[in-house]
């Protein structure tokens, strides 16, 4: 069971032009006016350098195409935030200025128009430098992001210090010393906001430890009223990151807690973006765009090219259908029927050959080589009718039966003749032997 969302105080990245995402919510806002909760969003990250500008703008519609509400660039060197002042006006999604070690490419940033700048309190802890940035964002009302990550809180530059810390981190207490340290950052650093009266501000605590974010994002959700940001940091490839990531993002948000997501891989970013949109799909967290498509694992009982089948569905639906219906894409006769039952559009496969349902109706029954076009050609007539308010998405109409798996889509006679198929109709054998005298 999902919990409801950790009530927030909501933060509001954006502007007229680019469009306002809220973050949060539930409590009441910085000026004091009730909010209730907005949906999680999802962000990403540009992979690119922020300066070369025609790249950086070509990614961000990139990304903004594949559903990132919010996309965040890298600010390392002054020729990051010159280059903003051309990249903002010339995309549509609000834009984070990621700052980690010069306060100046904050202050710069803000100047060049960001929506909201990204703080590492491990890297820029100058009271002084935070309060200038600080105050030039409360003057232009932008939030700021408060990013604690594992790999930067350790103190590095304090060598006796930095050892004592260590040490504590791995000691047999992993976990326990470091959600002190990061909490003992976080209260450090929000100290700061609070003299300036300031708090538009979100947090993160990140970590490649999926376990060690989940007992940070617990423990912070606790402490603070502000909307979190969930990540797991340095999560890997895709590959192995998607697990790494789902594994800790969806036991904090089946709790109610998160208000942004950023997945994080060693690859593409728009990779992030659809992961991170299935990942609310999936949980109900967010309402489903495009198709919600369903698949078999494929085992011996398979009888037609099921993966190649999958990823060309996969492909065609994803660029022609924007309804969320669901599409069941099955193997063989045994789990067929009850996926095409509880799909809108579903085809299951018998002997090389597929039979097409549209909710609960048999529509056809087609060759193999004519699945693909059949199947988009029945998806698009039904997202017609739903979009001119003919059918409703998730309406069943009738009780699908398994065929005859000896008959037109099963194994056929003439391999049971040959002793190819076991009794799985209680006629077994006797049958076999019969067709195969006849």
């Amino acid at each position: 069971m999902i919990q409801a969302r950790r009530p927030t105080s909501p933060i509001f990245v954006g502007d007229s032009r680019v469009g306002i995402v809220q973050i949060g919510g539930g409590l009441p806002d910085a000026s004091g006016r009730p909010s209730v909760p907005a949906p999680i969003s999802v962000q990403t990250m540009t992979a690119g350098y922020t300066y070369d500008i025609d790249k950086c703008v070509g990614e961000i519609h990139k990304l903004a195409a594949a559903g990132a509400e919010i996309v965040r660039v890298a600010v390392p060197e002054k020729k990051d935030t010159e280059a903003l002042r051309e990249i903002i006006p010339q995309v549509r999604v609000p834009i984070v200025a990621d700052v980690h070690f010069h306060f100046q490419r904050a202050l710069e940033a803000v100047e060049a128009g960001v929506h909201k700048i990204r703080l590492n309190p491990g890297n820029i802890n100058d009271r002084a430098q935070v309060k200038d940035v600080i105050q030039a964002c409360k003057a232009r009302k932008i939030p700021i992001r408060v990013g604690v990550n594992e790999g930067s809180i350790i103190e590095r530059k304090d060598k006796q210090k930095r050892q004592k810390e260590l040490g504590a981190v791995f000691s047999e207490h992993k976990h326990g010393y470091m959600l002190a340290i990061m909490i003992a950052k976080l209260e450090e650093y929000l100290d700061i906001f609070y003299e300036e009266d300031f708090r538009d501000i979100a947090i993160s605590a990140k970590s490649m430890d999926a376990s060690l974010v989940i007992a940070a994002y617990s423990e912070i959700s606790q402490r603070f009223p502000h909307p979190l940001h969930l990540g797991v940091t340095h999560a890997g490839p895709k590959e192995t990151g998607c697990i790494r990531s789902v594994a800790a993002l969806s036991a904090l948000l089946t709790r109610g807690i998160g208000d942004t997501i950023r997945i994080s891989y060693a690859s593409d970013p728009v990779y992030e973006v659809e992961d991170g949109l299935e990942l609310l799909w999936s949980l109900g967290l967010r309402e489903r765009k495009g198709v919600d498509l369903i698949a078999c694992p494929t085992c011996g009982r398979i009888q037609v090219d099921l993966f190649t089948l999958v990823q060309d569905v996969r492909k065609q639906l994803a660029a022609r259908v924007t309804v969320p219906m669901k599409v069941a894409v099955m193997g063989c006769i045994v789990n067929g029927p009850g996926e095409a039952e509880g799909a809108d559009v579903a085809v299951f496969a018998g002997d090389r050959r597929g039979i097409i349902y549209v909710q609960g109706e048999r529509v056809a029954n087609v060759p193999e080589e004519q699945i693909l076009d059949t199947l988009l050609t029945h998806c698009l007539d039904f997202q017609g009718k739903v979009l001119r308010g003919e059918v409703k998405l998730g309406d069943k109409k009738v009780a699908i039966l398994p065929p005859d798996p000896l008959g037109e889509v099963g194994s056929g006679w003439e391999k049971v003749a040959k002793g190819y198929v076991a009794s799985a109709t209680g006629q077994g054998k006797a049958v076999g032997l019969t067709v195969g005298k006849t």
